[in-house]
């Protein structure tokens, strides 16, 4: 059995939706939602600068029609934690 190497590839990244709220990106580092509370930039772009992005290397995400650049770990460290919900009794 052979192994292959490992060669990192960009993604198919993907905005899979769009909402008056934000919008949901998809990437190879999973699925994550981009209110336009914590990203206000996106807010009035217009559509095909928001779906005109691209991931140049591993967790790493830019829109050049807007100038923006956002690591994996800087959207995470933006959006804020979800309360973790306790069991009813």
């Amino acid at each position: 059995m052979k192994s292959e190497s490992f060669e990192y590839r960009p993604s198919e990244r993907e905005v899979t939706n769009m909402s008056t709220h934000g919008n949901w990106l998809f990437s190879n580092w999973g699925e994550m939602f981009l209110s336009y509370q914590d990203f206000p930039w996106f807010k009035d772009a217009p559509v095909g600068k928001i779906l005109h992005g691209e991931e140049p290397s591993p967790n790493h995400s830019y829109w050049p029609d807007n100038d923006k650049e956002m690591s994996a770990i800087g959207i995470l460290d933006s959006i804020p934690a979800q309360p973790t919900q306790q069991p009813v009794s």
